[in-house]
């Protein structure tokens, strides 16, 4: 699990980045529910909104462990920037893997540098864990595809100006899915409003509305039919994201908890020396670093394949540990871990999503489960 100079250099970058400009303004940005658009373009200077852009179109095209290491520290300081990007991230990777050579050249060097914001749109509302369930339809038209049909639970949802889209061109055939790059500002595409939700408030999440929204035919990614394909075969690399940033929320929770039990005093000692409390830390510590290695094996093993099981493996136990982490550094810190003058409150509400999005826990499951009879 050693790793290069380069990569070491990278994550000990953005850790400092991490420490100076992105978690000092994660709890206000998370109070306000607003998107620290200003880090985001700190990001773009570091080159970090290229991640999986190829070189040739002037992307920083980062190994696997690297991405994983990126998204770990980001998340660390804020999961709902670290969201952001790695979605961003999976739109881009879409292009780059599955779009020609003049789609890429259209995209990726605007992308590269963060704006447009790239969305991923394929969950519905009745078709989250099985998206072959969907009812969006790009039927064709002449030289055009006409969309109808509503995404839900879309990570930057509004502030995106590109969306890859997954849709059948015939709502009654489940085998015609297909992928597709929408441009936001089409007519007929609707944003509707944002998500409340339990964590991650800073994170754009809204529903996105096609009503005869058009666009031309050459915006197909993929060949019709094969759109499911596509994406499973990019969400092992997002799985692999999720994992990395579930460690880093995880990372926080326990370094925060550490900190409190060492000058926390009951009972005329800290109560890091109460064995209650120094056993629950132990078991903390010891998930955080099984995590840490199941997600850096899986990054390393999709490398130059895609490897589902170990992704899924990682997504499963990094994000169950993330919210048992979390909780359990909330009761460290007792009745101040439930409120909002620490941050252990907000990463027990954050943790959460980490076992949903990208796969619930139970997908996850059913991935390992199937790839265990090969």
């Amino acid at each position: 699990m050693q790793l290069t100079d380069e990569q070491a250099m990278m994550r000990d970058s953005v850790r400092d980045f991490v420490e100076t400009e992105v978690a000092p303004v994660a709890s206000e940005a998370e109070e306000n529910a607003e998107f620290p658009e200003a880090v985001w373009d700190m990001l773009s200077e570091l080159d970090l909104t290229s991640m999986t852009i190829p070189e040739e179109y002037g992307g920083f095209d980062a190994d696997m462990v690297t991405y994983s290491l990126i998204n770990e520290e980001l998340a660390r300081g804020h999961l709902s920037l670290a969201t952001a990007l790695s979605v961003h991230c999976l739109a881009t990777s879409c292009i780059s893997k599955f779009g020609t050579d003049e789609q890429k050249e259209r995209w990726l060097p605007e992308m590269r540098d963060g704006r447009p914001v790239g969305a991923f749109a394929l969950s519905e509302p009745h078709a989250g864990s099985n998206p072959a369930e969907m009812s969006t339809e790009a039927r064709k038209e002449g030289d055009e595809y006409v969309i109808n049909g509503t995404k839900q639970w879309i990570t930057n949802g509004e502030r995106s100006g590109v969306v890859i889209l997954f849709a059948k061109t015939d709502r009654d055939d489940p085998n015609t899915v297909t992928q597709f790059l929408v441009p936001k500002d089409i007519d007929g595409l609707e944003v509707g409003p944002h998500e409340e939700k339990m964590g991650l408030k800073a994170s754009d999440t809204t529903t996105l509305i096609f009503e005869d929204a058009r666009i031309p035919a050459e915006n197909r990614l993929t060949e019709v039919g094969k759109g499911l394909k596509a994406a499973f075969s990019i969400l092992t690399g997002g799985r692999i994201a999720i994992a990395s940033q579930a460690v880093g929320l995880a990372q926080a929770a326990f370094e925060d908890a550490v900190e409190y039990a060492n000058e926390r005093e009951q009972f005329g000692e800290p109560i890091i020396e109460h064995q209650a409390i120094s056993q629950k830390l132990a078991d903390m510590g010891t998930d955080l670093q099984a995590a840490r290695l199941l997600t850096r094996d899986a990054a390393r093993k999709n490398q130059d394949g895609v490897h589902p099981k170990s992704a899924s493996m990682a997504k499963y136990f990094a994000s169950e540990a993330a919210v048992s982490i979390a909780e359990d550094a909330v009761h460290v810190h007792g009745g101040y871990g439930y409120t909002k003058d620490f941050d252990v409150e907000r990463y027990y509400r954050d943790a959460k999503i980490t076992t949903i999005y990208e796969g619930t826990s139970e997908i996850q499951k059913k991935v390992i489960a199937r790839h265990l009879k090969e």
